[in-house]
């Protein structure tokens, strides 16, 4: 029998004689080390095997990984030191962070302000949340692959719509306090008048939300008053306002007079809502609400200490093309049937750029898959029964309080009650705390208690006590009989709402599971194979990075739970940023922006800070390489800056040339320069340093978009570049999940000088008074996906990051190579290697033939691809990346696949093929169309279908045709009643 002791490794299976006897010393003394060095994490990570690399190293002309970067790489910016961390295995970084998290205290909270206790279903924990299947999924930019998840964003936009009575909601934000930002510029778009630069914001919103908004409307010049709403008087350069309902102590306000008096000021109207309280109020649609947001949160999603969370944005059909962020639309195939894709794209920052409102490009699709698979499987009378059984709990605190002489400050409430102390504040939370149980406090003589979903009798008796009132069980159930509501009978929800199908026919898990799978097997994720989509870095998420994430220590914290409750937190978070600080070569850190465009905005509002400091403050152009991705600008403007273009050269690099002419014009008022590096087509350009050089020697800064990182760890990084802050996208490089969209993290790196101007938060007295404002709702952002990326870093150690960025750059070389002679590489380093990307130039084919790089996207489907990134940076380009974690067979697949392709070209150069009625033109090709009786085509179903021989090993068939994307945004529908009503 095979004998093993410990783990096997890479050694074959052999007879324990054939083991003491028959291993070389060689042998020996590499399966010694491999043990000692805790290596097989990265054996595990990185695809190509050393028998492999070696193979595409001889393709590639090279001997060596390190030849390979220091041909890549320009000497005068390579790294010559390790990054300072010990690989672990996977058990033994598992048992490090839950060690780790064992410092964290998990107490009973009733803290509220938007964050609740929630019960995640377990038939959504385990196949969605804990399922690849739906976590490596990427943005549904190919809409015939993403039909599933882009299905439950059209449900949850509808969920959304009906629970606040306004007719369009987008596909989710970042979260309420964001949210509540975008709304603030979303009215002030819509004002009419130049002249309106006033946002009111009542004194009753979420304080973390109030802080958010101010931030954001600093550096854009609006005034924002915070105030009482029943004393504030508009006036004409008042463009809208911010209320909460309930508000955030729980009261609930009629709140039809003030939206009337805004109206007739051509004010707009912005409400942040509870979404579990809409089952039972009055939506703010019918009592003339502009905007609602506020959190999916509590709907199945556990708080996390703050994130990632699912924000809700709603508005009037009148505002669509007004709308931040995503929105998903109904269109029609190729084949005129019903299809689902993100609708009105025009309104993506890459066009928009510095005119952009907003610079959200992206979601919070798993976290809104999850609240509205949660709506889904409750239904909407499973909804209103927790919401009923909430608020009676509330009202039998109310009461049970009541009878003992204690003042409730709210005479109205769904869930919060604000109570008068008789002894102070501080010394019932800390009566509280001895019992493992977190309150609010809200000033030196009041607390709030908020309920929720996971409240019970027993906990309500205990939280009696902790008032010092004795009540049992039995006298509660009693008490529970005679309570009145707590909701004025003015605003009491009358309207149905969730009538659609979809959320009255999957109440029973079998049914549920069953609507799970057929999503799920619409959509291709990394489970089906490689997705090489350039800029976007779309590695392995390894399951032992997944699994902290659920635990209750990391998952069941509030965000503004006392922080000696959080201890394992802030552990994590110290290591984490003491690793991406020698990463980056930078010397701090904040954690705080929850996705890369946060990240970006994060980062110039710190340079920002640090002019405003040194008495600067007229420093405000940021120059920015036309190349640059969308976002970029859309950032800057939002930080308050101007922009200003520096052109490209014929290379794709920064023409240095023209960057001088815009600093010598500037000079006096440069504030910074944006730059991805490596560069946005995918080359590590000569020049950087100098770049850099001649920004700081006219007084500027430079901030390094940190897209491209995964071509830096280990090889260089941006301090040795000589940036002075960088944002990093965790949920590329540092492998947090793309999760069909969102979730992200963006954290930003700065140099010492920057340091004091990180993004602070008010409600944590730990972060320094120079800091800038929040940027995030909580003040570490999505800090429950932050162990994925401790993970990460942690089982890969020094060696192993570095391997990933060397075998990264392997991949993507090997397919230039591969590819040269059918499309060939349109930018290359001096000694003609890429980066970590390629881009493929297919624009003399649609010169010459007709086919565009959109016919060789879809027509990669038929394959079992998702196409690269499509016409950008450049148009009538494909932009490669294949990440380290693809493996040799599958990247020769992927060639196969791109070679096969470019032979169906030339049969239409040729004219073997008909121009318009041929694979390309008609891909993808579904199911249905291939096995219908009324087969139209010139070409067999075969070569439809099954191209290649390997793709019969493993068909995955499209679940729609081609989408006509013009259809979708004339006919714009952006709810599940006409796509269910017609598919």
């Amino acid at each position: 029998e095979a004998y093993y002791e410990g783990d096997p490794m890479e050694i074959e299976p052999q007879t324990h004689s054939s083991l003491t006897t028959e291993l070389s010393t060689e042998q020996k003394m590499k399966l010694i080390q491999q043990l000692s060095t805790n290596s097989e994490f990265i054996q595990r990570h990185i695809g190509p095997s050393d028998t492999d690399i070696q193979s595409m190293l001889k393709t590639l002309n090279v001997t060596t990984l390190e030849e390979l970067v220091q041909k890549s790489v320009p000497a005068a910016i390579q790294r010559k030191t390790k990054i300072n961390v010990e690989a672990l295995s996977e058990t033994s970084a598992l048992q490090k962070i839950k060690n780790i998290f064992s410092e964290n205290k998990i107490f009973k909270n009733y803290i509220g302000m938007g964050y609740y206790d929630t019960q995640t279903p377990k038939v959504i924990l385990r196949n969605v949340l804990e399922n690849p299947s739906w976590y490596t999924q990427y943005t549904p930019y190919q809409a015939e692959i993403s039909q599933g998840r882009l299905e439950t964003l059209l449900n949850f936009q509808t969920l959304i719509s009906e629970l606040t009575g306004l007719e369009i909601a987008n596909a989710s934000l970042l979260d309420e306090g964001t949210a509540c930002a975008e709304a603030m510029t979303f009215c002030q778009a819509l004002a009419p008048g130049k002249n309106r630069n006033t946002f009111f914001v009542s004194e009753t919103c979420h304080p973390q939300s109030i802080e958010v908004v101010q931030t954001r409307a600093k550096p854009m010049g609006i005034n924002v008053v915070v105030g009482n709403l029943n004393s504030f008087q508009f006036t004409e350069d008042v463009f809208g306002a911010l209320v909460q309902y309930p508000d955030t102590y729980g009261h609930i306000d009629d709140l039809k007079a003030f939206t009337e008096k805004a109206h007739a000021n051509k004010s707009l109207v912005a409400a942040a809502c509870d979404l579990l309280s809409l089952t039972s109020l009055t939506p703010p649609g019918a009592w003339g609400a502009d905007v609602a947001i506020g959190n999916s949160q509590r709907f199945g999603v556990p708080m996390g200490f703050g994130g990632p969370h699912a924000a809700f944005f709603s508005t009037k059909e009148e505002y669509k093309r007004r709308i931040p962020g995503r929105l998903v639309g109904v269109s029609v195939d190729r084949l005129g049937k019903p299809a689902i894709r993100l609708a009105l794209q025009t309104r993506e920052q890459h066009i928009r750029r510095d005119k952009a409102t907003s610079n959200i490009c992206t979601a919070q699709v798993l976290l809104a898959n999850m609240a509205t698979f949660y709506a889904i499987y409750h239904g909407p009378e499973g909804l209103k029964k927790i919401a009923n059984r909430v608020h009676i709990l509330t009202q039998v605190f109310r009461k049970t309080l009541e009878n003992a002489g204690y003042k409730i400050l709210n005479p109205t409430a769904f869930d919060t009650l604000s109570i008068k102390t008789k002894t102070g504040s501080q010394n019932l939370i800390q009566i509280a705390e001895a019992h493992q149980i977190n309150i609010r406090k809200i000033s030196d003589e009041s607390v709030g208690i908020s309920f929720d979903e996971t409240t019970t009798l027993q906990d309500v008796s205990l939280l009696a006590k902790v008032f010092g009132v004795s009540i049992t069980v039995d006298q509660l159930n009693t008490l529970a009989a005679q309570v009145t509501t707590g909701v004025p009978s003015q605003l009491k929800r009358t309207q149905d709402f969730l009538k659609q199908d979809v959320f009255n026919k999957y109440q029973s898990e079998t049914e549920m599971l069953r609507y799970l799978k057929r999503l799920q097997d619409k959509d291709l994720s990394l489970t089906t194979s490689m997705i090489p989509l350039g800029s976007c870095t779309m590695k392995l998420n390894a399951t032992s990075e997944m699994i902290p994430v659920t635990w209750p220590e990391a998952s069941q914290l509030h965000p503004f739970a006392p922080l000696n409750q959080a201890q394992g937190y802030l552990k994590l978070f110290n290591e984490l940023e003491t690793w991406l600080s020698d990463i980056t070569g930078f010397d701090a850190v904040s954690l705080q922006p929850n996705a890369g465009s946060q990240g970006e905005y994060a980062g110039l509002l710190v340079i920002r800070k640090y002019f405003e400091a040194r008495g600067e403050a007229h420093r405000d152009i940021c120059l920015i390489p036309v190349s640059a991705h969308g976002t970029n600008p859309a950032s800057a403007v939002m930080a308050g800056f101007q922009v200003v273009g520096v052109a490209c050269d014929t290379s794709g690099n920064i023409d240095v040339s023209d960057l001088k002419d815009k600093i010598e014009a500037h000079k006096q008022n440069l504030g910074a320069l944006m730059v991805t590096y490596p560069s946005t087509h995918g080359v590590f350009e000569e020049s950087i340093q100098q770049i850099c050089e001649l920004i700081h020697a006219a007084g500027g800064q430079v901030y390094l978009d940190g897209a491209n990182m995964n071509a830096m760890v280990g090889t260089s990084s941006p301090g040795i570049v000589g940036a002075d802050v960088c944002h990093l996208n965790l949920h590329k490089t540092f492998c947090i999940p793309h999760g069909g969209g969102g979730p992200g993290v963006g954290p930003i790196g700065v140099r010492k000088h920057l340091a004091p101007y990180l993004p602070g938060h008010g409600l944590v007295s730990e972060f320094p008074s120079t800091a800038s404002g929040a940027v995030s709702a909580a003040p570490w952002g999505s800090a429950s996906i932050l162990p994925i990326s401790w993970m990460y870093i942690q089982m890969m150690g020094s060696d192993g990051l570095l391997k990933a960025t060397q075998v990264a750059i392997l991949n993507a070389n090997y397919i230039a190579e591969k590819l040269k002679n059918y499309y060939p590489t349109l930018y290359k380093g001096n000694n003609g290697f890429v980066a970590h990307e390629c881009i493929l130039d297919l624009r003399s084919i649609k010169d010459t033939v007709g086919i565009t790089v959109e016919d060789v996207a879809k027509r990669l489907m038929d394959y079992g691809f998702h196409a690269p990134t499509m016409s950008w940076p450049v148009i009538g380009t494909l932009m490669v990346e294949p990440t380290e974690s693809e493996s040799k067979e599958e990247l020769d697949r992927f060639c196969d696949a791109m070679i096969s392709i470019y032979e169906e070209i030339e049969e239409v150069r040729s004219g073997k093929a008909n121009k318009e009625n041929n694979v390309l033109k008609n891909a993808p090709h579904t199911a249905p169309e291939v096995t219908s009786d009324d087969w139209k085509h010139s070409y067999s179903r075969q070569k439809a279908a099954f191209p290649k021989d390997w793709v019969k090993t493993y068909k995955f068939w499209p679940a729609v045709s081609r989408v006509d994307n013009a259809h979708g945004d004339k006919n714009l529908i952006c709810t599940c009643d006409d796509f269910f009503n017609q598919n």
